[in-house]
C-alpha cells in the first residue's frame, strides 16, 4: 500500500467531502423508500386484509424486479454516466413508491413492490461502481462503509420519523400509512433532479479537482487497472459465471436474507414486546445506532489491514450470533442486543465484500460483476420475509423466523471462509511495480 502523499490526502480529502454527503443522502432516502413498509404494516396489514404471510411474499416481490434490470441498469451507467442514470432511478422510484398509498389490497401492493423493484434497479451497484472512478482501491472499504451506513441511518433515524408520520392518521381523509408513503417518497424526486446538476460523470468532470489532482487520480486508476488486466481479463458473459462472481453472489444472498428479514420484520418484533407505534419507532433505532458505528469503524479496519477475506468471514459470523441471541430472547429487551448484534455484523460485513469485485474485474466486466453479485445475492431478500412471515403465522413467534435468518448468516460465513480469494496485497504491489507503478 503506498504511502499518502500530501497530494493524495489533499485530493481524496475533496473527494470525500464532496461526494459522500451527497451520496449518503442518496442511499438514505432509498433504503428509506424499500424499508418503509415494516412501519407502515403496523396499521396497513390491518386495513388490507394481509396475513404475515402474504405480507411477507407482497415485500419480497420487490426484489424479482430488481434483478431482472439489475445488470442491463449498470452496464447503462457505464455508457451514460451516473449523472443522469442515478436521477432517472430515483425519480422513477420516488413516484413508485407514493403510488403505495394508493394500495387497495394484496394484488396491487404486489404489483406495486415488483414495481418498486424495476425502478430502483441498478442504483446500489450502480453507485459500488462509480466509487470505483473516484475511490482508489485501498479507500474502496472505508467509501463503501460511509455509504452503506445510511442503512441503518435510514431504519434508525426513519423508523421515529415513520411512526410519526402514522400518527397522522385520519388528516385530509386519509390512514396515516397512506401520509408515511407521500412524505417519504417526495424526497426521491427532489434529490433525483439535483443528481442532474451536483455528480460529475467522471473524474474529468469534477470541476472541483484542480488539473493536477485529476492527474494523480487518473494515474492512480490507471495502475489498479493494469494490475487487475495483467492477470486476467474477463467479458461481461463470462462475469456471469465466473466461480469468484458467484461466491460474493452466495455470500451476499445470506447478507441480504438477513438484511431484507430484519428491516420488514424488525418494527413488529418489537412492538410484540408490548410497545407503543411511537416506542416502537424509538426502540426500533437502537440497533441501527449499533450498526452504523460497526460499519464505519470496522470498515476503517479492514483498509487499514488490506484484508477483506477474514474480516467478512468474521463480520457474517457475528451476524449469525446476533440472530441466534435475538430469536432465543425474542418478546424481551435482551432481544434489542441480539438484533444490535446482527446489524453490526450485517452492514460490517458489506464493507468487506463489496470492494472485492475490482481486485480481479476491470471495465464493463466489473460493471456487470457488481451487479451480478448484488442481483443474484439480493434474491435472499424475496425468500426470508414469506419464510418469517409463515414462520410467525405458524407458532404465533418472531423467533422461529430470526433462527432462520440465523442459517442465512451461517451460508454466508461458510461461503466466505472457503470460497474468497483476493490478490494479496504484495502481489498487487509487485505487479504494479513492474509496470511503472
Amino acid at each position: 500500500m503506498r504511502t499518502a502523499s500530501a497530494l493524495e490526502r489533499q485530493t481524496m480529502s475533496k473527494i470525500y467531502l464532496r461526494l459522500l454527503p451527497f451520496c449518503f443522502v442518496l442511499y438514505f432516502i432509498c433504503y428509506l423508500d424499500r424499508a418503509n413498509i415494516g412501519f407502515a404494516a403496523l396499521t396497513m396489514n390491518k386495513d388490507l386484509g394481509l396475513s404475515s404471510y402474504i405480507y411477507g411474499l407482497g415485500a419480497g416481490a420487490f426484489f424479482w424486479g430488481y434483478f431482472l434490470l439489475e445488470v442491463p441498469s449498470n452496464l447503462i451507467l457505464e455508457k451514460v454516466g451516473a449523472r443522469r442514470w442515478i436521477g432517472r432511478i430515483m425519480i422513477s422510484w420516488g413516484i413508485v413508491s407514493g403510488a403505495f398509498a394508493f394500495t387497495q389490497g394484496p394484488i396491487s401492493f404486489f404489483c406495486l413492490r415488483f414495481g418498486l423493484g424495476l425502478a430502483e434497479a441498478g442504483f446500489f451497484p450502480g453507485m459500488i461502481l462509480y466509487f470505483t472512478y473516484f475511490f482508489p482501491p485501498v479507500h474502496r472499504a472505508r467509501i463503501v462503509a460511509g455509504f452503506m451506513a445510511a442503512i441503518p441511518a435510514s431504519l434508525g433515524i426513519g423508523a421515529p420519523v415513520s411512526t410519526a408520520l402514522l400518527e397522522l392518521n385520519g388528516v385530509w381523509g386519509l390512514a396515516g400509512w397512506k401520509w408515511l408513503f407521500l412524505g417519504e417518497a417526495a424526497p426521491a424526486i427532489i434529490f433525483g433532479l439535483l443528481c442532474f446538476f451536483y455528480l460529475p460523470n467522471r473524474p474529468g468532470d469534477a470541476k472541483w479537482l484542480t488539473d493536477e489532482e485529476k492527474r494523480w487520480l487518473e494515474e492512480e486508476m490507471q495502475k489498479e487497472k493494469n494490475t487487475v488486466t495483467a492477470y486476467r481479463t474477463f467479458s461481461v458473459f463470462q462475469t456471469l459465471w465466473n466461480p469468484r462472481v458467484l461466491a460474493l453472489a452466495a455470500i451476499h444472498f445470506g447478507q441480504a436474507g438477513v438484511a431484507v428479514g430484519l428491516a420488514v420484520f424488525s418494527a413488529q418484533i418489537i412492538k410484540s414486546m408490548g410497545l407503543t407505534n411511537m416506542q416502537t419507532g424509538f426502540a426500533t433505532s437502537i440497533p441501527y445506532v449499533f450498526g452504523t458505528i460497526g460499519m464505519i469503524v470496522w470498515g476503517h479496519y479492514s483498509d487499514k489491514k488490506n484484508e477483506r477475506r477474514w474480516n467478512l468471514t468474521g463480520s457474517c459470523t457475528v451476524m449469525m450470533i446476533g440472530c441466534l441471541l435475538a430469536g432465543l430472547y425474542a418478546g424481551t429487551w435482551w432481544s434489542i442486543a441480539g438484533l444490535s448484534l446482527m446489524t453490526i455484523g450485517l452492514y460490517a460485513g458489506n464493507a468487506h465484500l463489496f470492494p472485492l469485485p475490482s481486485v480481479f474485474l476491470a471495465g464493463p466486466a466489473l460493471a456487470s460483476g457488481i451487479a451480478w453479485v448484488n442481483s443474484v445475492g439480493i434474491l435472499g431478500g424475496s425468500v426470508s420475509p414469506p419464510v418469517m412471515g409463515w414462520l410467525k403465522d405458524y407458532t404465533g413467534s418472531y423467533a422461529g423466523g430470526l433462527y432462520a435468518l440465523a442459517g442465512f448468516a451461517l451460508l454466508a460465513a461458510l461461503v466466505s471462509a472457503t470460497c474468497v480469494r483476493e490478490t494479496p496485497a504484495k502481489r498487487v504491489g509487485a505487479a504494479a511495480e513492474a509496470m511503472g507503478g
